[in-house]
């Protein structure tokens, strides 16, 4: 198979919002509920203060993404220098390719290069492979952070990028 191509897009791209879609469609199978509720926007990850990424099949349908915007410290957990990461996810059929390896290491590397110092995230117990993911990345858990940080089934994890 040709090599998966994987490009900054628009946070609001229609490509983009069809995967959010996806992605908020699965949160609601696995929590029962309407998906993430976390405030996001378009200007969030507008470079040099984020970066959104798509990775395209050869012929051209999406089928991975994930973010990072910037994040300082503020009354929900925050620190200064930190990169949250945001909506990775796979489509069903792409998974096991190692796409979301691939667009960790590129956001990870953007938000260094940002001056970011620790990439965050926040992910949920129904969501074992996420978990699996970002350990087996070098990310260890951390307080709490962000929109779900009193909900008992967050999980939070952080990983140096000095």
């Amino acid at each position: 198979m040709k090599r998966m191509n994987i490009r900054p897009t628009p946070y609001d791209h229609p490509d983009a919002v069809k995967l959010e879609d996806a992605v908020q469609a699965e949160y609601a199978v696995r929590y029962g509920d309407e998906g993430d509720a976390t405030p996001l926007d378009a200007g969030m990850f507008v470079p040099p203060r984020g970066l959104y990424l798509l990775a395209y099949h050869p012929e051209g349908h999406p089928l991975a993404t994930g973010g990072w915007r910037t994040q300082d410290a503020n009354d929900q957990g925050y620190a200064d220098g930190d990169a949250e990461l945001k909506r990775m996810y796979v489509i069903p059929e792409a998974r096991g390719l190692g796409l979301a390896r691939r667009i960790l290491a590129a956001l990870e590397a953007d938000a260094r290069a940002a001056g970011r110092t620790r990439m965050v995230l926040e992910t949920g117990t129904a969501q074992p492979e996420a978990i699996a993911l970002y350990t087996s990345s070098g990310y260890v858990p951390c307080a709490k952070f962000g929109h779900y940080r009193e909900y008992e089934n967050s999980r939070c994890y952080a990983k140096s990028l000095v």
